[in-house]
């Protein structure tokens, strides 16, 4: 009895630990398109975007200008501003104050050149049993099966079935289990499901 007990706690044990989901919500495939569409948040400046700003009828004061690793950035007659974490128009409107010393009723229109604070909060990710663990730019339109073909493909030790994706959707991370190996050998789409910007897939191993 005792040497039967043994291997039993042991399966009980390994099929505990490759059920876990770390406290993510669970969400069907099948249920995705049930889910309310995320409204996307106003856009915030960060490190390392540039910025186009432009003064009406005063091009001398009409400049391009990145942000500096300490928030700020540089412009004519006001020197510099903080700006990160505030939105363009927040940004436009604190310039058009300071240039009424200078300017009866200044314009300031800001416009975002370049968005490379953001670069990382964008990219998809795919890591676990594949040939290659990447980091991807989102593409509009991009799958899982996209974005597994980017990282080579699963390797021998894939327990392709048991693939997730992971999402971030307001304060909580949903888990979507993807039945990968349906897609690669039997052309299952409804599994290859749209990726969003920020998605996580994993694809863990066989236990042995």
């Amino acid at each position: 009895m005792s040497r039967l007990y043994i291997p039993i706690l042991l399966i009980l044990l390994t099929a505990c630990s490759s059920n876990q989901n770390y406290g993510n919500k669970l969400v069907q495939v099948s249920d995705l398109q049930d889910r309310p569409s995320q409204i996307i948040e106003t856009y915030r400046i960060g490190i390392g975007d540039t910025l186009r700003i432009d003064v009406w009828k005063n091009p001398d004061l009409s400049v391009s200008v990145p942000v500096r690793p300490d928030g700020m950035i540089s412009a004519p007659l006001i020197g510099d501003i903080l700006v990160a974490g505030s939105t363009p128009e927040d940004v436009a409107n604190d310039i058009e104050y300071r240039l009424r010393t200078y300017i009866k009723t200044p314009n300031v229109a800001v416009i975002m050149t370049s968005l490379e604070s953001t670069q990382y909060l964008s990219r998809v990710r795919v890591t676990g049993a594949v040939v290659k663990n990447i980091s991807l730019n989102h593409h509009q339109g991009m799958t899982v099966l996209d974005a597994i073909l980017e990282a080579g493909g699963v390797n021998e030790f894939a327990n392709a079935s048991q693939t997730r994706v992971f999402r971030r959707e307001g304060d909580e991370t949903i888990m979507i289990p993807i039945k990968l190996d349906e897609v690669l050998e039997g052309g299952n789409l409804l599994y290859n499901i749209l990726l969003k910007p920020g998605d996580t897939i994993t694809v863990p191993e066989r236990s042995f």
